[in-house]
């Protein structure tokens, strides 16, 4: 097994190799992707509960009746549903933000499921849910590409 030095230890100290692996990669300026990621999914969550709020409280507000959706469920329901999808993925941005490799995880997941929950919302709320899918899809390319670079900041 060969031996190599780490950065800023002595010159007859050395390291094996599988340890140096388990150091973490230095931080780049694609730092910046998870960050952005973590503060969409702050900001998209709450706007998707204020989103699931409207659709709780004034059902009258959206543009085409329940009926015409495309999957037919009440207003109510929806809002329910945009309530506790914008909760959680508000929550997870936060532990995302805190550099936990689980809110990373979950970070993917909710954010596309967001952008489906939003893809099935389309015809009632289109300018507002294709927002809401565009910041998704931006949040799943920085956490699944550059999130790992978080952990070591």
């Amino acid at each position: 097994m060969s031996d190599i030095r780490e950065p800023g230890t002595q010159p007859g100290v050395s390291v094996p190799r599988q340890a140096a692996r388990d150091v973490p990669p230095e931080p780049s300026g694609w730092v910046g992707w998870v960050v952005f990621a973590g503060v969409m999914m702050i900001i998209g969550g709450i706007f998707q509960a204020i989103e699931g709020l409207v659709g709780i409280f004034d059902d009258t507000y959206y543009l085409v009746r329940k009926g015409d959706l495309l999957v037919s469920v009440s207003y109510t329901g929806w809002g329910w549903l945009h309530l506790v999808v914008g909760v959680v993925v508000a929550l997870a941005g936060f532990a995302l933000m805190a550099g936990r490799m689980w809110a990373r995880v979950i970070g993917i997941v909710l954010a596309g499921v967001s952008a489906i929950v939003n893809m099935a919302f389309l015809s009632a709320y289109p300018i507002w849910a294709t927002i809401i899918i565009a910041i998704d899809v931006l949040v799943i390319y920085a956490l699944a590409v550059h999130g790992k670079e978080m952990q070591s900041t």
